[in-house]
């Protein structure tokens, strides 16, 4: 299976130039790979030190931040190389990445693998969340280097919990230690006899604690909200506007929107169905945003700070398919979150509803009603509110808990 796999993903690098002229993401993609070698030989001399993180996109990025940092701390005599696989990530992060160098990741051919890994040399390798690439798995375990998975979770319906999946559970064995958001993950692990677990939490916890702590002044959006109510909806898509859109034209309520994708003409839709006084962060120069009921942020790096002028916060993505964005960089400001319908792949959304600081909605009607709940009545919305603000304090250490064990390798 191994050889077939290798086969098949070298075709894919093969073919791969043709789909760069179909789409601007893929030509990114493809583009993007073509210097890695090169910059790793022009970063990298034969003595460095090196550990090296990586990172499917820019979630799994900010996920992996707060060990990054407990790592770079404790060994700043060494390199870290942080690779991304997606242009999404890759491209966010090229020029503020915590690593010392910072490339894609090349396909998961032998040829690649074995190129990087001479090259990189890295003393431990650390995998966030997802992506389980057998060839560059195998090679660092005949390599005889650590390779850790942090914050992972695992789900049955997953390829490892089923009998076509028996080629990857190798794969997954070669990982010196797997650390496990919750107790059902580390319980799936043992069905297949894979047993080098740690239940240790989501670092995502770690990263967003650390964001009440900071300075979260935004001189335009202090001047936007003064004394008003105000709905942060951030990271929405058109499903998620399309449910807002009835709620943002027909009440009194001020709104800052931060739509996922910062397309021209995508925005500019959105901003004609809104019949309230608009504003955008790129046209705000020179205007009295305390005049204006909806300020649509179409820039990127300021919704964290944003949430922490919400009262009430919409957090997009599950109303469709795309998936749902971080609710956690809302809860930790103590504001109550609503969210749409299709969030059963994410656990901290679940846990947060059983605990009654998130609101699942499916229509612009059910959205309506808790809406005016929240804001109606303020003693219900400051309820709500603390228990998404102690929901993320009670759940941090998984960062203390993922170093402690990795230091023991290094010692080695």
């Amino acid at each position: 299976m191994r050889f077939l796999y290798s086969t098949l993903t070298s075709l894919f690098q093969a073919v791969l130039p043709v789909s760069g002229l179909f789409s601007a993401k893929m030509k990114q993609f493809i583009t993007g790979r073509k210097t890695v070698f090169q910059t790793l030989e022009n970063q990298l001399s034969e003595t460095d030190k090196t550990i090296w993180f990586h990172c499917a996109s820019l979630g799994e990025y900010e996920q992996g931040l707060p060990v990054m940092e407990a790592v770079k701390k404790k060994y700043p005599q060494h390199k870290l190389v942080v690779t991304f696989f997606s242009p999404s990530g890759y491209e966010n992060k090229k020029n503020s990445s915590i690593g010392d160098v910072t490339v894609y990741l090349p396909l998961d051919t032998r040829g690649n693998v074995n190129k990087f890994l001479n090259l990189v040399k890295p003393e431990m390798a650390v995998f966030v969340k997802y992506e389980f690439w057998p060839n560059y798995l195998l090679e660092l375990k005949k390599r005889n280097i650590p390779a850790f998975l942090i914050s992972a979770v695992f789900r049955k319906k997953q390829v490892f919990f089923k009998s076509q999946g028996f080629w990857m559970r190798p794969v997954l064995k070669t990982f010196s230690h797997i650390f496990v958001q919750d107790e059902k993950s580390k319980q799936l692990l043992e069905s297949i006899d894979i047993k080098q677990t740690t239940v240790s939490g989501d670092t995502r916890y770690d990263r967003v604690s650390k964001q009440i702590e900071e300075d979260n002044t935004v001189d335009c959006i202090e001047k936007f909200k003064g004394d008003a109510l105000c709905i942060v909806a951030g990271s929405t898509w058109p499903e998620d506007e399309a449910v807002l859109m009835d709620y943002i034209n027909s009440s009194t309520v001020k709104f800052i929107i931060a739509p996922h994708n910062l397309k021209v003409d995508e925005i500019t839709n959105f901003v004609s169905q809104v019949r309230r006084k608009t504003v955008l962060y790129t046209e705000m120069d020179g205007k009295d945003l305390a005049e204006y009921d909806v300020f649509i942020l179409d820039t990127i790096g300021l919704l964290k700070k944003a949430y922490s002028y919400a009262d009430v916060a919409y957090v997009g993505g599950a109303m469709g398919s795309t998936g749902l964005h971080n609710i956690l960089e809302a809860a930790t400001f103590g504001v109550p979150i609503v969210i749409g319908k299709n969030f059963d792949k994410f656990p901290e959304a679940k846990a947060l509803q059983s605990r009654a600081g998130l609101f699942s909605v499916s229509d612009k009607n059910e959205l309506k009603i808790i809406f005016d709940k929240l804001l109606n009545n303020p003693s219900f919305r400051e309820k709500t509110g603390i228990i998404c603000g102690h929901f993320v304090q009670n759940r941090t250490g998984a960062t203390n808990s993922i170093l402690n064990y990795l230091t023991v390798f290094m010692n080695y």
